[in-house]
């Protein structure tokens, strides 16, 4: 089964790379500098920030579902970010090296299954979880930190 990744739409963060810490503040948003690689995953590129790189640290709702399932968490995204990433059956490597928790949502947005894969198991996981019965696409998270990577779309051939 094929799938696209794909990572968050740069134009919904552009706007933010110019503004100075104090308007970055009244949003909530907190400007840092990588420190250490990897650690700072950006959800636009997919990669992990080059050590001083700036980011942004901002909390973003990534299921704006009407149901029980609705969330946002805390995400990174690099200033230095000129494109989204999107690829069909391929791991970007931001999802690379780490744990990642698989979500399946309906096409409600009710969570219909989760697994936890990482390394060469992850395309596997992947397949798995968009075969489920109910499956409409899936969200990527860091297992540990719990934090939205990306969104895993079925490519119907």
């Amino acid at each position: 089964m094929s799938f696209t990744i794909s990572g968050l739409p740069v134009e919904d963060f552009r706007p933010l790379f110019t503004l100075d810490t104090e308007a970055l503040a009244a949003r909530g948003i907190i400007r840092r500098v990588a420190t250490a690689k990897p650690g700072f995953p950006c959800r636009i590129g997919l990669r992990d920030a080059e050590l001083g790189e700036t980011v942004l640290l901002l909390n973003h709702e990534h299921q704006p579902a009407d149901s029980p399932y609705r969330s946002s968490y805390a995400i990174y995204v690099s200033e230095a970010a000129v494109e989204t990433w999107s690829a069909r059956d391929t791991i970007p490597s931001a999802m690379r090296g780490r744990p990642i928790a698989l979500r399946a949502f309906s096409d409600e947005g009710h969570l219909v299954g989760a697994e936890v894969a990482a390394g060469d198991h992850l395309e596997i996981a992947i397949e798995r979880q968009l075969a489920a019965p109910g499956s409409a696409y899936l969200h990527a998270h860091n297992a540990a930190h719990g934090c939205f990577v990306a969104r895993i779309d079925r490519v119907e051939t």
